[in-house]
């Protein structure tokens, strides 16, 4: 997002914090109803578009909000709902990718408060390796052939009772209504919420064999040293790595390999 839409999301976050700062909110609750309209207003473009009428006031679209939909949803979730709406947004359908991720961020919410949140973001991340590793998977789960309960029960089936009930939902959800999202692409942005909601930067990290608590530790500290703050390190195992590590920050690439050398020295020799 940029411009209008970039300034009215960063409120919007805010205003969600202060809401769920406050234990009495149910987070996951929230989540829903959030979804919900994510939902609503994806489908219904012409909704979609008076609400984000740069034409008529803040209050006038905050009053059709609360017109519609304050009947189907809690109290907090038409004051955050209503909020949104009376802001500026640069495109009507960054108001809807600005829903579903303070959507995805209340349920984050909900893990952070019952102590689970590492997990929830360890759990996302295997999920994205097991799904790329598996094409039957990933075209069960992206198929357009099968509806959304059918792929809900087939993540139940994956994930219930195995996974954190956040990181189902958050999996589900992304199945269910993708948006245009790839899984691989989604998954990604879930865990970068993820680790946003202790500070932190992701590292995807690649080693040849499994890296021993020590070594985890340390090159842990090492990046947060780099970056100025916490990394999380997200761990896979490639025997082609041949030895040291391959880091992934964003859009950066830290080659520590060996056979990133033996590429290397390759490269010279035939120049």
């Amino acid at each position: 997002m940029n411009g209008a839409s970039r300034d009215a999301l960063a409120a919007a976050r805010e205003r969600l914090d202060a809401l769920t700062d406050s234990t009495s909110v149910d987070a996951t609750g929230l989540a829903d109803e959030l979804a919900a309209v994510t939902a609503l207003l994806h489908r219904e473009s012409t909704l979609r578009r008076a609400l984000t009428d740069p034409a008529q006031s803040g209050e006038a679209k905050a009053a059709l909000a609360q017109r519609l939909l304050g009947s189907q949803l809690g109290a907090d979730s038409i004051d955050l709902v209503s909020g949104m709406v009376r802001a500026r947004w640069s495109r009507s359908r960054d108001l809807v990718d600005a829903l579903e991720e303070l959507a995805d961020t209340a349920d984050l919410t909900a893990a952070e408060r019952d102590g689970t949140l590492d997990e929830v973001e360890d759990e996302l991340f295997r999920f994205g390796r097991i799904a790329a590793g598996s094409p039957d998977l990933r075209a069960a789960l992206t198929g357009r052939a099968g509806d959304g309960g059918a792929k809900a029960g087939l993540l139940h089936t994956l994930l219930g009772g195995r996974a954190k009930p956040a990181t189902e939902r958050l999996v589900t959800r992304l199945v269910t209504a993708p948006r245009g999202r790839s899984l691989e692409g989604g998954i990604e942005s879930l865990s970068k919420l993820a680790a946003a909601r202790r500070g932190r930067t992701v590292a995807e990290v690649v080693s040849a064999i499994p890296l021993s608590e020590t070594q985890k530790r340390r090159l842990g500290d090492a990046l947060a040293r780099i970056y100025g703050r916490p990394v999380h390190l997200n761990l896979d195992v490639d025997p082609a790595v041949l030895g040291g590590v391959r880091v992934r920050i964003g859009d950066e690439i830290i080659n520590g390999s060996i056979a990133d050398r033996l590429d290397e020295a390759s490269r010279r020799m035939a120049g």
